[in-house]
């Protein structure tokens, strides 16, 4: 990718960053009361955060591997996933930036096809594996607390709504599922020319890109089942997060499922309302209505809904600032022996 896209993709970001900043209706006292009530409690919030993007790096390293060898050092996979992500937080609409730019920043290494394949496949293995955790997220509500008739309808309707999805990833992981997203968006008003255009242009690339998606599942399952573990877990490791913050107003015994119960209804409500950057106003909706629904103090929300905020914001512009930072193609350094010893030198000989 040039330097020139890559300021496209920097200058968007920061002017999506400044606005949610000046949109963020906090008073400073109020968030500077809550960071000094976090206190100690931040620093492994942050760091939670960067253990989850490395198992998101390796996770989207071993998908490219299950289509063949993986050119891209772990370390850039980890700088472009950082970027990508802030860039999905930053955008209306999440993947109107940052799967571009994934896509843009490997295209060099792997081809445009395998680049496209990859992304679509990380994109797809995490929204599937936020299905599966919501599913089991109201199996372990329901086995281990009290339901009563308004919240097993909810559950109910949610857990009806993870199957929905659950049945058409897994159809989608069989057929592929790009082509179909083109006849889909060609039914939206406006846009069907340009779908049927698009789709005669690039029918060959489509077809391979579905071809490598079903691929991953039906040939390469050990790929498929490690990735998927990979984001599964991580998806339970985010809970932390809330169970860390929850420390601070209450020592219950069920404070870890009752992190799992927020986390998984904030999450399923704000990506409802995806079209919104930094998901504002959703996810601080929902940490509302999830706090209430479990009878803790409306402060509880907005302190973990600010603490949240607070993260992403400082996790965005480190994957921005990431973004202008050792952008130079590799040169096939994968390992510190290869450091050690230049490839251009024979290696010394031995005395006799």
């Amino acid at each position: 990718m040039g330097n020139k896209t890559r300021n496209i993709f920097f200058f968007f970001g920061l002017v999506a960053i400044v606005i949610m900043i000046l949109t963020f209706k906090v008073s400073f006292v109020t968030l500077w009361n809550d960071l000094k009530r976090a206190g100690y409690w931040l620093i492994p919030i942050l760091c939670l955060w960067l253990v989850l993007y490395v198992m998101n790096a390796w996770t989207w390293r071993i998908i490219i591997k299950g289509s063949g060898d993986c050119p891209v050092s772990f370390w850039r996979l980890l700088k472009v996933t950082i970027s990508g992500f802030a860039l999905n937080y930053a955008t209306p609409g999440g993947l109107m930036g940052g799967e571009p730019y994934k896509i843009m920043e490997m295209k060099p290494y792997i081809g445009v096809q395998r680049a496209t394949s990859s992304v679509v496949l990380f994109g797809m293995m995490h929204i599937f594996a936020h299905f599966w955790f919501w599913a089991t997220a109201v199996m372990l509500y329901v086995i281990l607390m009290p339901v009563n008739v308004t919240m097993g309808i909810l559950l109910f309707c949610i857990a009806c709504f993870c199957a929905l999805g659950i049945y058409l990833f897994v159809k989608g992981y069989k057929n592929g599922m790009v082509v179909k997203i083109i006849h889909f968006i060609g039914r939206i008003p406006g846009l069907k020319k340009w779908a049927a255009k698009f789709e005669a242009n690039h029918q060959n690339d489509l077809q391979n890109i579905d071809n490598q998606i079903s691929q991953l599942q039906s040939q390469n399952k050990k790929s498929f089942y490690g990735s998927f573990a990979l984001e599964f877990v991580g998806r339970y490791m985010q809970c932390l997060e809330i169970y860390f913050m929850l420390q601070m107003f209450t020592d219950a015994d069920d404070i870890l499922l009752h992190a799992i119960y927020i986390l998984a209804f904030t999450s399923l409500f704000a990506n409802l309302l995806f079209f919104l950057p930094l998901q504002l106003g959703g996810r601080e909706g929902g940490f509302a209505m999830s706090t209430s629904s479990l009878n803790l103090p409306g402060e509880v929300g907005i302190f973990i809904s600010i603490i949240c905020r607070v993260r992403e914001l400082f996790w965005t512009a480190i994957g921005l600032a990431l973004i202008k930072v050792a952008n130079n193609k590799e040169t096939g350094i994968r390992s510190f022996a290869d450091l050690r010893q230049p490839k251009d030198e024979p290696p010394p000989q031995k005395e006799l």
